[in-house]
């Protein structure tokens, strides 16, 4: 039986909030006019994309269907390609850990403003 390394689970975690922000991004519209679209709070829409809140398949599903878009699962056997990333990761020593964490924060922060404004 496989397990989930800490790459793989971060993107599972940010799996929603990713799929929203692009689903977003490619309508074309705000996170207010999707919440108005969807008929849940903008507050909704703003935690799910922060990764604050994870929505069930079935919010994410109604929330995607307001904009004509619909979500399609598909299950594969598992793939260990992020245990080189976990095993890269597991080297380092803390502040280059700390160090590469800031970086991908500000980039994440950096993308989160760019498509904000979407």
């Amino acid at each position: 039986m496989a397990v989930m390394g800490p790459t793989t689970a971060g993107d599972v975690e940010r799996l929603a909030a990713n799929l929203l922000k692009l689903a977003r991004a490619r309508v074309g519209m705000s996170q207010r006019e999707l919440a108005e679209a969807a008929h849940v709070a903008q507050s909704t829409i703003a935690r799910i994309e922060s990764g604050t809140r994870q929505p069930s398949l079935p919010v994410l599903a109604r929330i995607l269907a307001a904009i004509d878009l619909e979500m399609r699962i598909t299950l594969e056997g598992y793939d260990n390609h992020d245990d080189v990333l976990d095993a890269e990761h597991a080297r380092l020593s803390a502040d280059q850990r700390a160090s590469r964490q800031a970086a991908q924060d500000l980039f994440t922060d950096e993308l989160r403003d760019s498509v904000a404004g979407l």
